[in-house]
């Protein structure tokens, strides 16, 4: 058998084994189980939506729908998450809801992430995020089995892996440091604070993680686009990111609930997508 056809061969074969399969059930089940027993319905909405999120940062897909009674095509997008759809269901008086489903982002490709992903999504009114953060690790623990989790805040946990406040930072000090660490000498010169601070995030304080969960939460506002903002010195942005082994799993809020604000907040997502060329 030739190489070219050898590899022909094997191109059709699924490239999950039986093994990953199995577990991924297994893991499914666990889930539903969780929510079941603590009274969290799951409910299923539409992967196509009329719109998508602001995001500068997200990508959708986007495709057209051609209705045998319209003239026009309509434009659709492939959700990037549940996440308004379920809205629309608490805001109704739904409760607490969860939801298993596939989730699309254009442009997202590596070793940790695909285009196409199954995501789980759920809501618990009346929780802030200390007490999402309870349940995420109770989730963690009855699917991974894990144990203790390390709780810090975004500030606490620069400093402690980091070696720095970036509170006190100026965005030429940021620039630099995230220079050091990897950040593009053609991006360094327009990079703002939220381009440092994550280029620092993922390259300075993840690696240093370790195995245990680790939970970093109260983020600075401007990564808190659906989250409640805490005043204080500095005011911070009520949300959370879980890591394990130095890999981001999940990501929570204490919701903000103004919609006056969140209207303020999706404009200035907007204005930043056109400064950044973006659809």
């Amino acid at each position: 058998m030739t190489e070219r056809r050898r590899q022909a061969e094997l191109e059709w074969r699924p490239s999950a084994t039986a093994a990953a399969v199995r577990l991924r059930a297994r893991t499914l089940r666990q889930i539903r189980a969780f929510f079941d027993e603590r009274g969290v319905l799951e409910v299923d909405t539409p992967l196509l939506g009329s719109a998508t999120v602001t995001d500068a940062y997200i990508s959708s897909f986007e495709t057209r729908y051609c209705s045998p009674v319209q003239l026009n095509a309509r434009r659709v997008f492939l959700q990037t998450s549940p996440e308004f759809a379920m809205k629309r269901l608490l805001s109704v008086g739904y409760g607490p809801i969860y939801q298993i489903c596939k989730a699309f982002r254009d442009g997202e490709e590596g070793a940790l992430h695909n285009p196409e992903f199954t995501l789980l999504e759920w809501y618990r009114p009346g929780y802030d995020h200390h007490a999402m953060m309870d349940e995420v690790e109770d989730l963690i623990a009855s699917v991974l089995g894990s144990g203790s989790s390390i709780r810090l805040s975004y500030r606490d946990a620069f400093c402690r892996w980091a070696g720095f406040d970036f509170v006190h930072c100026s965005l030429e000090n940021l620039r630099s440091r995230a220079s050091a660490f990897g950040l593009e000498a053609a991006t360094v010169a327009g990079a703002d604070r939220d381009t440092c601070l994550d280029v620092l995030l993922t390259r300075a304080v993840q690696p240093q993680m370790g195995e245990l969960p680790v939970f970093i939460y109260d983020f600075p506002p401007t990564q808190a686009s659906l989250a409640r903002i805490r005043p204080g010195d500095p005011p911070v942005g009520e949300r959370f990111e879980l890591f394990v082994n130095g890999i981001e799993l999940a990501n929570g809020y204490h919701e903000l609930t103004d919609a006056k604000e969140q209207r303020q907040r999706l404009r200035w997502d907007l204005a930043r997508r056109k400064q950044a060329g973006l659809p």
